[in-house]
């Protein structure tokens, strides 16, 4: 097999690690682009590839983090991953794993921990890679790197949600959540939510965005219920689906561009968060992107027009 069968073999696990450290699907993407040079380049073969190319990719995202963290610390508004509408790499021995590590709320949290404690996380309670294996990606010692990841397992442990229902479950209560937002039914959008449900989102400052996150079942069930039915006036359209493995949709402008994303966190029957990504930067690699601002004037002016701006719960009359 020639070098570039075996990176592509190696892509999928690559992408997901690099992903996992780095939150950001164009920044994996590089990530695994700037490994494949480096392998490329490499006068001799190594006795594991998986293991070097891990080696690398980890590395490469390492560097690129702490670099990321300066421009984070700058950032305008809340920072959300980058939606991933779908782990490329699968392997049914670590499902669960995977699937629960690759949650925006794990990568938050993953966001907490230093670029070494995060590498160690993902490489050894993710993708089961020895501590051999460890120590050369990160350059540490193995002691090292068993203190690094006891370290991690503690901070993550400390605010780390389990997504127990099962899926059909899930699914089931996703879709009543987005009809009550299609319909404007602010009650029962009430009735789906946890007490303390947080509605955040992330437009970079460029596009529009929450001034601060939102906060309680009414808050939240206010604001949806409101803004939801204008949009889709404004014949924006959304297609339920997996982000980040957790239920949400994907959300269209008229002419088929990408106007966010929208994911939600259930547990014990409640949706506990919803998140929304807006800036265009985060929205790109899932296809031509919308002018948001463009949009939000439009509905701002549709309801101006109907005179129901001061009236944020009410439901808007939608005339065909």
């Amino acid at each position: 097999m020639g070098k570039d069968e075996e990176f592509e073999e190696l892509r999928p696990l690559l992408f997901s690690i690099a992903y996992r450290i780095l939150g950001g699907v164009g920044e994996a993407e590089d990530a695994v682009q700037e490994t494949w040079l480096r392998f490329a380049a490499s006068a001799t073969r190594p006795t594991s590839t998986k293991a070097f190319l891990a080696a690398a990719v980890t590395r490469i995202s390492i560097d690129v983090l702490r670099s990321a963290r300066v421009r984070r610390e700058e950032y305008t508004g809340p920072w959300l991953p980058e939606p991933l509408l779908g782990d490329p790499y699968q392997d049914p021995a670590r499902s669960a794993e995977l699937a629960d590590s690759v949650s925006t709320a794990a990568l938050l949290l993953l966001e907490r921990l230093s670029p070494l404690e995060r590498a160690v996380f993902v490489l050894r309670d993710v993708f089961a890679f020895g501590f051999d294996d460890i120590a050369s990606a990160v350059e540490r010692s193995e002691p090292a790197c068993r203190q690094l990841l006891v370290r991690a397992r503690r901070h993550m442990a400390a605010g780390r949600p389990r997504f127990t229902a099962d899926r059909r479950e899930r699914q089931e209560l996703a879709s009543r959540f987005f009809g009550a937002m299609r319909d404007g039914d602010v009650g029962g959008l009430r009735r789906l939510l946890a007490a303390d449900v947080r509605l955040t989102g992330d437009g970079g400052g460029k596009a529009p965005q929450l001034s601060r996150p939102v906060v309680g079942a009414d808050n939240v069930a206010r604001l949806l219920g409101s803004v939801v039915p204008w949009l889709l006036a404004a014949e924006v359209s959304y297609q339920p689906c997996e982000i980040n493995g957790q239920p949400g949709a994907v959300f269209h402008d008229r002419t088929g561009r990408v106007l966010q994303t929208l994911g939600v966190d259930i547990l014990d029957g409640r949706v506990r968060a919803v998140r929304a990504v807006t800036n265009p930067d985060k929205l790109a690699h899932l296809g031509p992107v919308a002018d948001a601002r463009a949009v939000d004037e439009e509905v701002k002016r549709a309801r101006r027009r109907a005179g129901r701006l001061s009236c944020p719960g009410s439901r808007p009359a939608v005339r065909a």
